[in-house]
């Protein structure tokens, strides 16, 4: 049975938690587009600090929406090389409308402006569904999810207490992964030609190692020989 498991509660109504993440993701996809000059602008762009409970079930909303902006990129550029680039309301433009091509635009138009209105309808906010159909979508054209991250921050929320986190656009200030190499592994056949290799130059070593010895005991036995005969 699946009693309880249909997520955090937070402490809210059914319609305040929606209107709670609403207001949330608005503020999470509207900072990707910030002018670092303005007033009050953002440090970091595609980020924000919340607790770690409304982080995890943040998520997941955003992460709907920019699968829906993705799924809409492909569908937009079909779209635009069927339209025309004739100013509105000029004559070539409205031949292009009496004509069979606009027929054509309207239906591989439609289904991006489905889910322009659907991703409205969850936001509410014009210039974030402008800004997750155009930036974003772009960003992650080619990442088949997981959009976002959440960090947990070590300093706890001021009054309460509470553990905060972040939950931000991935991408960007990403950990740079160091591969590590393997250890390298020579041949049996690399091996035993170094060994052939290896064994003339050991015997020219002893070989090298008796001519000096015998030579020494040579000089040695003169030597005495020289002794003996004084």
């Amino acid at each position: 049975m699946r009693h309880r498991v249909r997520g955090r509660i937070l402490g809210r109504t059914s319609s305040h938690r929606k209107a709670m993440f609403r207001n949330m993701a608005v503020s999470l996809i509207r900072s990707v587009r910030v002018d670092p000059d303005d007033l009050g602008a953002p440090k970091f762009p595609g980020r924000i600090t919340t607790t770690t409970a409304k982080a995890k079930e943040l998520r997941p909303f955003v992460e709907k929406l920019v699968t829906m902006a993705r799924k809409a990129l492909p569908l937009q550029r079909e779209a635009d090389e069927l339209a025309t680039s004739a100013e509105k309301n000029s004559a070539e433009w409205r031949q292009w409308r009496e004509s069979d091509k606009w027929n054509e635009w309207n239906q591989a138009q439609a289904p991006v402006l489905a889910l322009r209105r659907r991703a409205f309808s969850m936001l509410r906010d014009n210039e974030a569904v402008d800004v997750l159909f155009t930036d974003i979508a772009e960003r992650f054209e080619d990442r088949p999810g997981g959009y976002t991250r959440v960090v947990k921050l070590a300093t706890r929320r001021l009054g309460d207490g509470g553990e905060q986190s972040i939950i931000e656009f991935v991408g960007e200030r990403d950990r740079v992964k160091v591969a590590r190499s393997a250890p390298v592994v020579a041949d049996e056949e690399e091996t035993q030609e170094e060994a052939v290799a290896e064994q003339p130059a050991s015997e020219e070593a002893a070989a090298s190692q008796e001519e000096t010895a015998e030579a020494s005991s040579e000089e040695g036995s003169a030597d005495e020989e020289k002794k003996d005969g004084e």
